[in-house]
């Protein structure tokens, strides 16, 4: 049974386990991961600072996410990341919609993905996201991130 329970900064060195492991393809791909993904003190910033989130199989850290509040009932998604072996399960969008019901008062959603990643492209797009723009992190660099955002309209205090 998938839990979801916010993460604790002695859940950290597990969490950067499984991201190293979830953003290997990442690092094949492109070269790199996210910035800090393999860094605890990193890890431990994102939970003393923001909503950071574990997913857990049987009390096993497999999965987590993390949450900005930009302000004016925005948020954005820093990442969502699963363990390779617990992929293609149902746990990404069992994550997605955890997070859009959790946060049900969040009016705009938004985050990115890289540029190659067809499968999440495809995964946000069947979620409801659309792609709104590119950004070129360095000049020059072939690499680009794709931003996507879902807006979420309510009535009469429930979501429709």
């Amino acid at each position: 049974m998938i839990v979801f329970k916010e993460a604790t900064l002695e859940d950290a060195n597990e969490l950067v386990e499984v991201k190293i492991e979830a953003f290997k393809e990442d690092v094949l791909l492109y070269g790199a991961g996210p910035s800090g993904y393999d860094s605890i003190d990193f890890q431990r910033k994102l939970i003393l600072n923001n909503i950071c989130y574990k997913i857990l199989d049987k009390h096993k850290i497999i999965g987590g996410f993390v949450l900005f509040d930009k302000g004016n009932s925005h948020y954005r998604i820093g990442n969502i990341f699963i363990d390779p072996k617990y992929q293609n399960k149902g746990i990404g969008t069992l994550t997605i919609q955890f997070i859009e019901k959790e946060f049900d008062h969040v009016k705009k959603w938004s985050l990115d993905t890289p540029y190659l990643s067809y499968r999440n492209h495809h995964f946000y797009e069947k979620m409801g996201y659309k792609k709104v723009g590119e950004t070129q992190l360095e000049k020059g660099s072939k690499f680009r991130l794709f931003e996507y955002e879902k807006h979420v309209e309510s009535f009469k205090g429930k979501r429709i």
